[in-house]
This record gives structure tokens, sequence and C-alpha cells, in this order.
């Protein structure tokens, strides 16, 4: 993966396919290190987190976490989630779908950013990359091949200028695994 170090760097978090690449490898990523990682190869000059909230949650560990990165470096875009049951197993399910919003900010920070890192392995974000690329941003994508199914589908990585296997990154941005005498303190 090539960095430059005067390029203008954005990072576009697809909050929930970024957390089931990261389930399936088994990461829980530190996002304090996730930013210092990425200014190291050049000049950061966005990071955009989005995901959908469930508005009713009396308690939801995501809106903490949502809290910490609004507050620490992130720009944070959510929107609320619909709730709904499944007819076919009648279970309830969530909706929130933040892939127009990613689609929007990323083709405006085209205009003054020079290399976009696509933090999703959506397929859907294919005719995104190439209207990013046709005026010429680079575009990298992170995610992974290595769960099964793989998160990052083969026409995404196909059509990005560099793919990044989240695998490979997890040691920079990985929290300290926590032992059981530390956690029980």
């Amino acid at each position: 993966m090539a960095f430059y170090p005067d390029e203008r760097l954005g990072l576009f978090i697809d909050g929930a396919n970024f957390y089931s690449a990261l389930r399936a490898l088994d990461v829980e990523v530190d996002y304090s290190k996730l930013l210092s990682e990425f200014r190291k190869r050049g000049r950061l000059v966005r990071a955009n987190y989005y995901t959908a909230l469930v508005e009713d949650q009396d308690f939801s560990p995501l809106k903490k976490m949502v809290d910490w990165l609004d507050y620490n470096g992130f720009t944070i875009i959510t929107k609320s989630a619909k709730e709904y049951t499944d007819a076919v197993t009648g279970r309830k399910r969530i909706k929130g779908d933040m892939d127009v919003n990613i689609a929007v900010d990323a083709l405006q920070a085209a205009e003054w950013l020079d290399h976009i890192i696509l933090f999703s392995g959506d397929g859907d974000f294919c005719p995104l990359i190439k209207a990013i690329q046709s005026k010429g941003v680079r575009v990298s994508v992170v995610s992974t091949t290595l769960s099964n199914p793989p998160v990052a589908s083969d026409e995404l990585r196909r059509v990005a200028d560099s793919f990044i296997e989240l695998n490979d990154l997890a040691p920079l941005l990985a929290r300290p695994a926590q032992d059981d005498n530390d956690s029980a303190q």
C-alpha cells in the first residue's frame, strides 16, 4: 500500500461493515491507534464514522463508542435505524444502511482529498470508487477476505487502487488483549 507524506487523506468508515470484518477476525480495534496510524501515512484531513442508531434503546454500547469517537477526532454521521419484523423468520431486525451517506460525502471530499480510504467490503461501493478515481483521487479499501464468507467483495478489491487486508493492519490497530487477572482488578 503506497502512501505519500504530503497527500491529503480521508477515512470513510462504514461502521456496520467494519464491525463485521473486525468480529470475523476476532479483533477489537483501538480507534486512537487507527487515527495515529493514518496520521503517520499522510496529512489526515477527515475521519468519518458512519452508523445507524436505534433511537428508543435506553442503553446501547454503540452510543457510548460513538460519543467517544466524536470527542476524539472522528466526525460521526448517524441516522435512525428502522426496526421491523422479518416476514420469513418472524425475528425483529434492524435496518440502517449508510451507503448513500458515505457515497455523497466521499464524492464531495474527492474535490479536496488525494487519497480516500474506505473501510468497507461492500461491493455496492464499486461505482463510487470508479467515480472518485475519475476525479484523480486514489481509493484504498480496508476489509478482509480471510473470513468465511469473505467480508470484502472480489469486485470491490479489483476496482480499488489498493486493497488493505484488515488482518495485516490489525497488529497496528488492535487493543491489547486483557488477561483474566487484569480484568478482575
